[in-house]
């Protein structure tokens, strides 16, 4: 039952330390050994039983958001995926170059692939305003 305590204190761990805290850390405690009792009265292995509890049980963001604990908010990218579409387009297209004027001056092909490439920051700045 150990495995269960360790668990049990691995889902709470983001949560701030209150008697709330440790009233709803013991009821799921007490909860998941009378799951792992009654899995092991219908012949169960204590392993299995506890791990089965464990997948059953899954996690705890309600209880967490009852708690009080606030979710890091996600940080727009959107931005910086731009400038690194920008960036990586532009050293696409100078690789394209490079190797239409080294190996076959002659015929100018880089304009086609340039616009399949050009795609990219296409996506990203669109992605950026949306998200602005």
């Amino acid at each position: 039952m150990k495995k269960l305590k360790n668990h049990v204190d691995d889902l709470f761990k983001d949560v701030p330390e209150s008697e709330q805290k440790k009233a709803v850390k013991q009821e799921v405690l007490e909860n998941l050994e009378e799951k792992v009792l009654d899995l092991m009265e219908q012949g169960k292995e204590e392993e299995d039983a506890i791990n089965k509890t464990i997948v059953d049980f899954g996690d705890i963001e309600d209880l967490k958001k009852e708690l009080g604990v606030k979710q890091p908010a996600k940080k727009n990218m959107s931005k910086l995926n731009l400038g690194f579409s920008i960036w990586g387009s532009i050293l696409i297209i100078a690789l394209f170059v490079f190797i239409n004027f080294a190996y076959s001056p002659q015929t100018i092909w880089f304009v086609y692939p340039t616009f399949a490439v050009l795609w990219w920051p296409l996506t990203m700045y669109f992605n950026w305003q949306r998200k602005k």
